[in-house]
């Protein structure tokens, strides 16, 4: 298996909007450290604002750190090479207007230089999967919430990615989607895919992350497995774990 690890090194993020403010002004991620091997998946929960969209959007050099250092295999994430090695899921689907799934497909193939062999084959498997063959020559416009989120899947996933970054994967599902996309990603993380999701849905993360990594206010309060927490905080559920964490014990 090709090792595809990721790391990020004491990363701090400021926004250029609250530099102005004051010396005690609290960054939207402080001194964040952390590892993700090859084959792990890892769960990163948080409330609003506590720095996860921060997070991965530093780790997909949509930004870059005011300090600290973020490696994937030992390259910086703006590194050319690495674009063709990961998938990466918005947590809001955004399309160009008037343009069908089998469109967006061509497209990503040949950013990620897909033959159209290799390109019909696995836009096949992956429309298939997530039932969207019968309507990919339909406008995007078109799809419900739930189809555009599954969509956006089918293109995070063409090129076979070795490393997936998903931003809040059931976003928009229904229990239906929901069990589709929770099978998907068990499949993938049984061919040893690295993965790191976003979730607000803690049963989501408790089912299929290995490890949890849980910020608050733009800092690490836990990284280990579900046991691990349990131990560390004395809980018996992720939702009692998580609260603990950071320090919300009187909804206990």
């Amino acid at each position: 298996m090709i090792k595809l690890n990721l790391t990020l090194t004491k990363v701090s993020k400021f926004y250029p909007k609250e530099i102005c403010f004051a010396a005690d002004v609290k960054p939207a991620l402080a001194n964040l450290s952390f590892d993700l091997l090859t084959g792990q998946t890892l769960g990163l929960i948080g409330a609003n604002g506590a720095g996860k969209s921060t997070c991965i959007r530093l780790m997909m050099d949509f930004i870059r750190p005011d300090s600290g250092t973020i490696r994937i295999d030992g390259c910086p994430p703006g590194d050319r090479g690495l674009r063709h090695r990961i998938g990466y899921l918005p947590e809001v689907a955004s399309f160009p207007p008037n343009l069908t799934l089998s469109d967006m497909l061509r497209f990503v193939g040949a950013t990620h230089q897909l033959s159209k062999a290799r390109l019909a084959e696995q836009a096949e498997r992956w429309l298939r999967t997530l039932d969207l063959w019968e309507v990919r020559k339909r406008s995007l416009q078109s799809y419900s919430k739930g189809m555009q989120q599954r969509a956006s899947f089918v293109l995070a996933l063409v090129h076979d990615p070795e490393l997936l970054i998903l931003d809040e994967p059931m976003s928009g599902l229904d229990p239906i989607g929901r069990a589709k996309i929770s099978a998907l990603i068990t499949d993938l993380k049984a061919q040893g895919k690295t993965i790191l999701f976003c979730s607000h849905i803690l049963e989501d993360v408790d089912r299929l992350a290995d490890r949890l990594l849980i910020l608050h206010k733009g800092e690490k309060r836990f990284d280990g497995t579900l046991p691990q927490l349990h131990e560390t905080y004395g809980s018996q559920t992720i939702t009692q774990g998580f609260l603990r964490a950071i320090g919300e014990e009187a909804v206990c």
